[in-house]
């Protein structure tokens, strides 16, 4: 294939005010929209061949927005699920837990619908996703692929095509509306682009 190319969905109220967001499915702000506007120049550069994107609204809309065609729901897309740390920030969890860290200790469990996963367990999801990945690419030849997704997630995507563990993720930054690419040299799989996003000063000349 031609590259991997990840992208974080835009902002949503709670990317912006840092609360953990995994099932809640909340829209894009406006500044978010921007976001996945600004990523239309860059995109409509690349030969894209499939386009796979997390079931939940923040990431179908910056697909939208983003201009990429017929993207392919996937559910092992969507974000880490934090249990009984859905909607709290890493700040209020550190005031009985001081030493808490997402990437090494995983979340409290929360209900049965949503009990939690490990950094084991969502790294089992990025595995199944670049299998899914690998099969799509023998067939499309050297176009490239798009997943649309969650922050979290995508840092263990990274760190699994890496060959790295899952909680080696907390090594890779992304930013709302960001732009990451994975590739090879020497056919060893490599980093080629990460964290790309515009400068917030520069949405206000975008309509």
């Amino acid at each position: 294939m031609g590259e991997l190319i990840l992208i974080r969905h835009g902002e949503t109220e709670w990317s912006r005010s840092g609360q953990h967001t995994s099932w809640t499915d909340l829209p894009l702000t406006e500044l978010g929209e921007r976001q996945a506007r600004a990523l239309v120049p860059l995109l409509a550069e690349r030969e894209i061949g499939l386009t796979l994107v997390s079931p939940y609204l923040r990431a179908r809309r910056t697909a939208e927005l983003a201009g990429l065609t017929a993207p392919r729901e996937t559910p092992d897309l969507r974000e880490w699920d934090y249990g009984a740390y859905e909607g709290v920030t890493t700040v209020e969890i550190r005031r009985t837990r001081p030493d808490w860290n997402l990437w090494t200790d995983g979340v409290a469990p929360g209900s049965d619908e949503h009990p939690g996963e490990s950094p084991e367990e969502v790294g089992a999801r990025a595995d199944r996703v670049l299998a899914e990945v690998r099969a799509a690419a023998s067939r499309l030849g050297d176009t490239d692929i798009v997943l649309v997704a969650h922050s979290h997630f995508l840092r263990v995507l990274t760190a699994r095509y890496l060959r790295l563990t899952p909680a080696s993720g907390e090594l890779f930054q992304l930013a709302t509306g960001a732009v990451s690419r994975l590739g090879t040299e020497h056919d060893k799989p490599v980093v080629t682009a990460l964290n790309m996003a515009l400068p917030e000063r520069l949405f206000n000349a975008i309509d």
